[in-house]
């Protein structure tokens, strides 16, 4: 890493230790600028990062709390897709040593409500080898985490912050994380390989053509070789009804056993702060998104 890079890593790590001493835009100027090495433009966004920001600071309506609240928003998809759609909740509970382990099934996973990616994720395969203690302090430093002054994602500044329990679905599920824009789901993230350890990202569009989306140069179209599977153009047909109305939301589903389960709304991917997303998508994606900038 170059003194230059070092210098910078450094000052994002303090900015973010620091993050409530700082107004939200000047907050996420800081972050852009230290994260995607540029400056942040607000007043006539172009690209998809630059927009994401604009609407964490500009979009801002109560119906986002609730589709971020990964508990709350079960029932938002229970009315307009169907219970079948849902994975199971197996316990809801407030803290950590609340959790009634007992009455669980052998196999589970735990989640906060609020927070996304690993630190709000604890899997259990096995109780007998489950080391409860080590879950419940995970669970509890997520617990403590404040999503909305960490990355000022505005919709997670109300979720109440509780654990729950989901059925397992099984190992080497595949993630379809669908991108749309208003009613229009354009492209696929295809995420494989998750559980070892080593996720691979692959965009495709509707017909299952890898598109150059993504700088992750260890992955490229000849190492695609994932079967397109039945439910793709359902998937595509759920997440344009759910989108409408949103100027950009990503909506997430498992496909498990021949059954599509619903994942979760995301409105920030990586917090628009990813920098391995290259120009073209940067420039088609930042091009649907409608913004009054």
């Amino acid at each position: 890493m170059t003194k230059k890079k070092t210098l910078k890593s450094e000052l994002k790590r303090l900015v973010m230790h620091h993050s409530r001493l700082f107004p939200d835009e000047l907050y996420l100027r800081l972050l852009f600028n230290l994260t995607m090495d540029k400056r942040l433009n607000l007043k006539s966004p172009q690209t998809f990062s630059e927009k994401l920001q604009w609407l964490k600071l500009h979009h801002r309506t109560p119906r986002l709390t609730t589709l971020v609240d990964k508990l709350a928003v079960k029932d938002h998809v229970r009315q307009i897709l169907g219970e079948e759609y849902v994975c199971p909740v197996l316990g809801v509970w407030d803290r950590p040593e609340d959790i009634d382990f007992d009455h669980l099934p052998n196999e589970f996973v735990l989640k906060t409500t609020h927070h996304g990616g690993n630190m709000g994720i604890v899997i259990c395969k096995d109780k007998a080898t489950f080391d409860r203690g080590q879950a419940q302090s995970k669970l509890a430093a997520s617990l403590a985490t404040d999503v909305y002054y960490r990355y000022r994602e505005w919709p997670y500044k109300d979720v109440p912050h509780r654990i729950f329990a989901e059925r397992y679905l099984g190992d080497n599920l595949v993630d379809y994380k669908i991108y749309c824009f208003n009613g229009l789901a354009d492209c696929l993230l295809v995420c494989t390989d998750r559980q070892k350890g080593h996720v691979k990202y692959f965009f495709v569009d509707r017909d299952w053509h890898v598109l150059p989306y993504n700088e992750n140069s260890k992955y490229h179209a000849a190492d695609f070789t994932l079967p397109r599977p039945d439910c793709v153009d359902k998937m595509f047909e759920m997440a344009s009804m759910m989108s409408e109305g949103f100027p950009f939301v990503r909506i997430d589903f498992f496909y498990v056993g021949g059954r599509i389960y619903f994942g979760e709304y995301t409105f920030y991917p990586a917090s628009g702060l990813d920098p391995h997303k290259t120009p073209e998508f940067e420039r088609h994606a930042g091009e649907l998104i409608e913004v009054e900038g």
